[in-house]
Formats: C-alpha cells, structure tokens, sequence
C-alpha cells in the first residue's frame, strides 16, 4: 500500500470508529432506558430512601391491628395477618409489571449493556487502526501527533483505552454512556473542524522524546477524563443522598454508593497523576532541550501543564486529607480536567508561542 493509501483507510477508519461509538452509545443509552422500569432490589447509597418511610418489621407500611381489639378473636387476628401478607405480596410485586416480566427487562438491560461494551472495544481497535495508519499515511513514516487534528483522534483513544483497561477491575459500565459520548464528540468535532491532510512532521517533533513525552500525556490525561467523570457522578449521587431523593429506579440509583464512586474517582486520579508528572515535568524538558536547546523556557503550554500539575496535586493532597474528601475534592478534580481542555482547546486555538505547530495547520 502506497502512502496515500494508508491516509485513505486511516481517514475511513476513524469515520467507522466514530459510526460504531455512536451506536455504542445509543446502546447505552437503551440500556439506561430500559433500566428505569426494573427496581433495584437493593440500590447502593439508599439508606436515605428507606429511611425516610421507617415500616415496622413484618408490615406492610398499614397499621397492625391486635386480635383483642379486632371482632372475631383470633379468628380476626389470623384474618389481618392473611391481609397484611396479601399486601405484602402486592408490594413486592411493586403493583406493575410481574416477576417474570421484569425479570425478561433485567436480562434486556444486560444485554444492552454487553452490546455496548462489546461496540466499544470494537470502535476502539478502529480507532487503533485509524492512528496507526495515519502515521503510515505520511512520508516519510511518522507518529500519528503532528496537529491537533491527530492530537484529538489519540486523545479520544487515550480515554477509551483507560476505560477499557480498568472496566472489569472497577466494574465501569455504568460510564460507559459518558464515555462513548465523549468519544462521539471529540472525533466528530476532529474530523469536521481540525482535519488536516496527512504530512510530514515540523523539525522540532524529529525526537523520540516526542513518542515519549506524547504517549505519557494522552494516558494521564485519559485517565483524568475518566476520574472526572466519577467525580461528576460522584456529586449527583452524593447530593440524591443527602437529599434523600433517591429512587429505586434509573441511572443515579444504579450508580455505586458516592463513598464508592469518590474512591475509584481518587485511584483513576493517582494513576494518572505520577504518569502526567513524568510526562509533563520530565519527557516535556528533555524534549524542550533537544528541540529548542533550553529545558523550560515559559512558554504557555508548558505554563499550563505545570497549573494541571499543581492543581492534580492539590486533589490528591486534599482527598488524602480528611475534612477534604468528597465534595471538595471532587470539585477540586473538576477544575483540574478544565486546565487540562484548556490547555489542549484554549492554548492551541487562541495561543502562541514554540508549540503553535500543535494548532490547525
């Protein structure tokens, strides 16, 4: 295959990736919508729920009467209790749909859920494809991070990498709909406003530091993707706890419990965290003093990746830190993944200085 060759299947392969994550979504997104007609038997964090109705143990939430007090005697008594179950039945019932309907809406939920996750790992090894061919598009061969064309497409893939690789450690579906919509937008913003033909790369990206410093950044900023969504989910449930508006059915009562949430948010974030480090405090200078023969020179990508830096360790100094777990900490996580769309979005469309090769053109 010539080069034009390779840029061809890569521009055709990111546009499938971009099909198939749509469908990932939508996939999701029934898998969601299905969900909210099958009751969580015991949703997570819903102790504020159950404790806004106390219920007698053995009732039915309607006043027990005694057999004294009731005509009949013991005849009466035995006669409530047959109620009292009866309603009981009713209840568990949910006074809807029967067991085994709800249990066919379960099973559909489930397989929803696995058909998403499966378009998922799909649109990913197109999105491998699609970076991967775009470096062999280009002459003479090359990484596929030139612009920021290529910049979004292996951002977007650094995310979806750290959500597959951590999904089963950390039972992660529920974001899978997050983030397939992320994955939607960012390549569709990519492929309609920052495409650029493949070509060869400026003389200041001819270092293997470049491979470097690149592949570190894309991890540890998907894995702050990925920490930011826990922590934005982490606030929603966190607040339907405390307000005790949660209910038995939906997105929020199927989450984890925020206590959960907050801890996976805090590992995602020191995952990611000591690879940013190495990533924009190491790799970055060296490849700096290669290229431009000075290790930091103030230049405002590298400003704002150090603010990242700074801000990521105030994060994980302040959820170390007891009286600054949840909100807090997870409002600090949030400003953190903004420095970082800032300093991709903001630096490379309204910025100058040594890294304006990383803009449109």
């Amino acid at each position: 295959m010539s080069t034009a060759d390779f840029a061809a299947f890569s521009n055709n392969a990111i546009a499938f990736a971009s099909v198939v994550y749509v469908f990932a979504f939508v996939a999701h997104l029934a898998e969601w919508a299905f969900a909210r007609s099958v009751p969580v038997t015991a949703p997570a964090g819903s102790s504020a729920v159950a404790a806004a109705e106390p219920v007698a143990v053995g009732t039915s939430g309607a006043p027990v009467t005694s057999g004294v007090d009731t005509p009949g005697g013991a005849a009466g008594a035995s006669y409530d209790r047959r109620a009292d179950e009866g309603r009981a039945e009713d209840g568990r019932a949910g006074r809807g749909p029967d067991a085994g309907e709800l249990s066919g809406r379960a099973l559909s939920v489930e397989k929803l859920g696995r058909i998403g996750v499966a378009l998922t790992v799909l649109a990913a090894l197109l999105h491998l494809a699609g970076l991967v061919t775009r470096g062999l598009g280009s002459d003479p061969v090359r990484v596929p991070w030139g612009n920021m064309y290529e910049f979004s497409v292996a951002g977007a893939f650094g995310v979806t990498l750290i959500y597959l690789v951590l999904l089963r450690k950390y039972a992660l579906r529920w974001m899978g709909v997050l983030v397939t919509a992320f994955e939607v937008v960012v390549l569709m913003l990519a492929v309609l406003l920052l495409y650029v033909p493949a070509g060869p790369l400026v003389p200041a990206l001819h270092s293997y530091w470049l491979v470097i410093h690149v592949v570190a950044a894309v991890i540890g900023a998907g894995a702050f993707a990925v920490g930011a969504m826990a922590s934005a989910l982490f606030l929603v449930k966190a607040r339907a706890e405390a307000r005790g508006t949660l209910r038995t059915t939906g997105y929020v009562a199927r989450l984890p419990e925020s206590s959960v949430l907050d801890r996976i948010a805090y590992r995602v974030h020191a995952f990611g965290f000591p690879i940013w480090t190495f990533a924009a405090l190491v790799a970055g200078p060296i490849w700096a003093e290669y290229a431009w023969g000075r290790y930091w020179g103030w230049d405002p990508k590298e400003v704002w990746a150090f603010i990242t830096w700074v801000v990521y360790a105030a994060y994980l100094h302040a959820r170390a830190t007891a009286g600054w777990r949840g909100k807090g900490a997870a409002v600090i996580a949030l400003i953190g993944f903004a420095t970082v769309l800032f300093n991709f979005v903001g630096i490379n469309l309204f910025g100058s200085g040594l890294h304006s090769y990383s803009g449109l053109d």
